[in-house]
């Protein structure tokens, strides 16, 4: 994987974004010599994303299962109180 100081991909943006989109490259941002960022093509996002949400489910299902195995209920989100915070994809 390429890595990059933030001022060498502001000097060549348009070639860093071809190269990642074009080309596929994997592009570690780095600012003052620590990697804080990566540029990736689209196609790769979508599959991180894909990945975390079935790494979601699998939670939800282990955390329902160890539940039932205690007895307990699971509390539909209306019914909790305004503090309840919902995972970020459900936050609309």
């Amino acid at each position: 994987m390429t890595r990059k100081g933030a001022s060498e991909v502001r000097n060549d943006f348009s070639g860093t974004l071809d190269r990642v989109a074009k080309r596929r490259d994997r592009i570690v941002l780095q600012k003052r010599g620590k990697d804080v960022a990566v540029l990736v093509p689209l196609e790769d996002l979508a599959m991180l994303e894909e990945l975390e949400d079935k790494l979601d489910v699998l939670d939800a299902l282990r955390a329902e299962a160890e539940a039932a195995a205690k007895g307990e209920k699971p509390i539909p989100w209306e019914q909790r109180g305004r503090t309840a915070v919902r995972p970020y994809a459900g936050n609309s």
